[in-house]
């Protein structure tokens, strides 16, 4: 994204509350999110302010602290700021934060279960892992000490019975990715519908996190055992026993067999908890 005056930033600000709102991924004056527009200075969405009626004089701008530098009157910052600058404050790269809660994540998030992998190419390129968060009460710093474990590798998270929250180089590339995430959740709990599952095998997967790593896009999963990157939950990043390089087995039915079972198994307890 080109170099935008604050003003063109508050704008797109407000047009991206309107599409989370249309979409449904936000009910009455849910969500919330920020972009750091310099070293010290942050906009947010203000507090009690439905995202799909702001107005940029609605956007507010607090410091690195979290302190106010200018509201509207009667306008204040959402209670999580201070999620959203914990974030920038432990990644440089993240210029843009956004919570929201569309509701097939949700369902995933309130349900505890780990998203299965390496179904579709898009969202392992453009989102990759995504880790389920535990639970922390809003607007407290619980919230953000429940990040911590995943922050340094992914850039999506489910939050435990609360939504989801997704980070980006900019506004779009954040808010692209919750709109991923939703469709991808949607697709899952369609497949759950269906009772079947095929997913990627190793190669496909290989292939793809070359792509990824190509386009400069980091994936933790590059230095994993590629035979475990489909299991569900986040890889661990330690099984390294054959290296990157080697190749696979030509028949690797029984590796993929043991993955879909792992996959069946989480849409049957999902089902059992309709």
């Amino acid at each position: 994204m080109a170099i935008m005056r604050e003003w063109e930033i508050r704008e797109l600000m407000c047009d991206i509350g309107r599409r989370a709102w249309q979409r449904g991924f936000v009910a009455a004056n849910e969500g919330n999110f920020s972009v750091r527009i310099s070293e010290d200075e942050v906009l947010t969405t203000p507090t009690l302010v439905s995202k799909g009626f702001m107005e940029p004089e609605d956007i507010c701008k607090v410091d690195m602290e979290g302190n106010v530098l200018d509201a509207r009157r009667g306008r204040k910052p959402t209670s999580e700021v201070i999620m959203h600058i914990g974030l920038y404050q432990r990644r440089s790269d993240i210029k843009a934060v956004v919570h929201l809660h569309p509701p097939y994540a949700t369902a995933f998030a309130v349900a505890g279960e780990p998203l299965p992998k390496c179904i579709l190419p898009e969202v392992e390129i453009f989102v990759g892992e995504i880790p389920i968060a535990e639970y922390g009460t809003p607007g407290t710093p619980e919230l953000m000490e429940s990040l911590l474990p995943f922050l340094e590798n992914h850039d999506t998270f489910l939050l435990a019975n609360h939504g989801a929250l997704t980070a980006g180089k900019d506004i779009i590339d954040a808010y692209y990715k919750m709109e991923i995430l939703e469709s991808y959740c949607k697709i899952l709990i369609i497949l759950q519908q269906i009772g079947k599952i095929r997913q990627l095998n190793p190669e496909h997967m290989r292939r793809l996190l070359a792509i990824k790593e190509r386009m400069g896009l980091s994936d933790r999963r590059l230095q994993c055992d590629i035979r475990h990157v489909c299991v569900p939950g986040v890889s661990n990043g330690i099984e390294k026993d054959i290296p990157k390089s080697a190749e696979l087995p030509q028949n690797s039915s029984d590796e993929q067999g043991i993955v879909e079972e792992v996959v069946q198994e989480v849409l049957r307890r999902l089902g059992e908890a309709k």
